[in-house]
């Protein structure tokens, strides 16, 4: 949804550009002026109010996010990063205004804060001195992007927001189709643990913190970079933390070969002596890895397999090797091996579980290792690591049923979550059961099969209809829920399009000691309560004891 930022004049934009570049930024060498120039070509095309996917990346635009009387309006929407981003414009003193269509989780949060949000879109919510920050899903007939065009306000796209309010940072961007959220939380609160003091804008909220965006004092500012709409290619990162490159959007996209290819962009927009840090265990995050290596980029890699150097310039890689197991936590060591043989050992002990959490860790460490901090300082403070919100986050139990939302909305997300859960259900002896909420109709037809395959993973599946979030039905005749029930084998998933009614149908399947699970990217999130209210009010069935099968 939306922010803005109100203006600072022309002349004082172009007299800082100028004075900066031709004087060298932090860590940069000066520029000609002739390169200065055409920067400022690109200012100007940004400051006519150029369409929105027109803009150009914002590092050429190095100016203050605020000024006296300057205000800015941005969305409480509930996914995504606009909530961090508000609260970051508004602690570094920017008056925050906001809209959103449906309120939710986020919106409270911002409200509490004490932060402007109503709901619903309208032209008289925008401040005619304000600057307007978008997301891509923000369409041009939005009646408060209308009005801000209509009058020639600024409008920035909400990855340029978060630049500018990283711009002095060293910005660590995180990346990958799936694990962002995770492994920037972890690697925000890692680092907080550490003294490090950072600044970070989560997709969630990281539970030990209470927030998922914070101004901090210190060097780091840590952040998702969305892949989703390519405005990753608005940041440059310091360090760009890459947990795979699995295709996904390819609405966007159209292909898994474009797809890897944004991601190749976006590993070149390091900064000068910046490092990639790249999952090895994925195939297209190895192969950006070998890519950046080609072309002499800093590389360090991680992964459960031994290191195989790729070139001169890939200067580490991290091996996690898992020793324990447990329903709640992970043990592991990680060591750390560069081209010469020399070796680091560190041991990590997180307290939530799950082979994938540990995967992430062990990216986070790399990256916190980059940053300056030593390297069993760095694994004991993700040992502190709690969750972050909506991935394995408890909602409660009723009648000796544990109810856990996720927002794993990927088959490799899925397969991820549900053999983790499998562990949790097992210790509980009790059995699995998944209320899943397709996202997107797009992703539902281009991965059905996969989706099938990973949810067959539990026991017990209710398939809701498809969360459309940007898309219409229309596009996407005949695809449902119930395309992806057709493919969970052994024909037992269920398919209840109403979401609420599908709710009620899994708790009336669940009996104590199981394990149920509301998966999904989109208002899934919200069935939980729906689940433990049946339960609640509905007693077991005479003879039936917690922990029976």
């Amino acid at each position: 949804m939306m922010t803005q930022v109100g203006e600072a004049t022309l002349t004082a934009w172009v007299q800082a550009i100028v004075a900066a570049r031709l004087h060298g930024w932090a860590r940069e060498e000066p520029a000609e002026p002739a390169v200065v120039a055409e920067q400022l070509g690109l200012l100007l095309a940004q400051v006519l109010r150029a369409p929105a996917a027109a803009l150009q990346p914002l590092e050429l635009v190095q100016r203050p996010v605020v000024e006296d009387g300057r205000t800015a309006i941005t969305s409480a929407e509930a996914l995504g990063i606009h909530p961090a981003l508000a609260q970051l414009l508004a602690e570094r003193g920017a008056t925050v205004t906001g809209s959103d269509a449906n309120g939710g989780e986020a919106f409270d949060r911002l409200a509490a804060a004490g932060l402007g949000v109503v709901l619903g879109h309208a032209a008289a919510n925008v401040p005619p001195e304000a600057t307007l920050v978008v997301s891509t899903a923000i369409k041009e007939t939005n009646p408060e992007l209308a009005i801000a065009r209509q009058r020639g306000q600024e409008v920035l796209h909400r990855s340029q927001a978060l630049a500018l309010a990283a711009q002095g940072r060293d910005f660590v961007a995180v990346a990958g189709a799936h694990g962002k959220t995770t492994t920037s939380g972890m690697l925000a609160e890692a680092l907080t643990e550490a003294g490090q003091e950072p600044s970070f804008a989560i997709g969630g909220v990281v539970r030990a913190l209470g927030t998922g965006a914070h101004l901090g004092a210190g060097r780091a500012f840590v952040a998702e970079a969305d892949e989703s709409d390519r405005s990753f290619l608005n940041y440059t990162p310091r360090i760009a933390l890459v947990t795979n490159v699995e295709p996904d959007h390819l609405d966007n996209y159209g292909t898994p070969e474009a797809f890897e290819a944004a991601f190749v962009d976006f590993a070149r927009r390091l900064v000068p002596g910046g490092l990639l840090v790249a999952c090895a265990d994925d195939p297209g995050a190895a192969r950006l890895a070998a890519s950046a290596v080609t072309e002499g980029l800093r590389v360090t890699t991680f992964g459960t397999a031994e290191p195989a150097f790729l070139g001169a310039s890939h200067e580490a890689h991290t091996r996690l090797e898992i020793t324990s197991r447990g329903a709640g936590s992970t043990a592991a060591a990680l060591i750390r091996t560069t081209p010469d043989g020399a070796q680091e050992q560190v041991s990590l002990a997180l307290r939530v579980p799950g082979d994938h959490v540990a995967l992430d860790a062990a990216g986070a460490w790399t990256a916190g290792i980059e940053l300056g901090v030593a390297g069993q300082a760095m694994a004991d403070a993700l040992g502190a690591f709690g969750g972050t919100g909506r991935r394995f986050e408890d909602r409660g139990e009723a009648r000796g049923v544990r109810v856990v939302d996720d927002y794993a909305h990927h088959p490799t997300e899925i397969e991820a979550l549900l053999t983790t859960a499998r562990g949790v259900a097992a210790a509980r002896d009790g059995r699995l059961l998944v209320l899943f909420q397709p996202h997107l109709f797009s992703r539902t037809a281009a991965f059905a099969p996969r989706f099938g395959t990973a949810l067959a993973k539990a026991d017990v599946v209710v398939v809701a209809d498809v969360y459309p979030a940007r898309e219409v039905q229309e596009d996407f005749p005949g695809v449902n829920g119930g395309t992806i029930v057709a493919e969970v084998p052994g024909g037992g998933a269920r398919f209840v399009p109403d979401r609420v009614e599908a709710a009620h149908a899994i708790a009336a399947l669940a009996r104590p000691g199981d394990l149920l699970l509301t998966v999904g990217a989109g208002d899934v999130t919200a069935l939980g309560e729906v689940v433990l209210a049946d339960l609640a009010a509905s007693p077991a069935p005479d003879g039936e004891a917690q922990g029976s099968r």
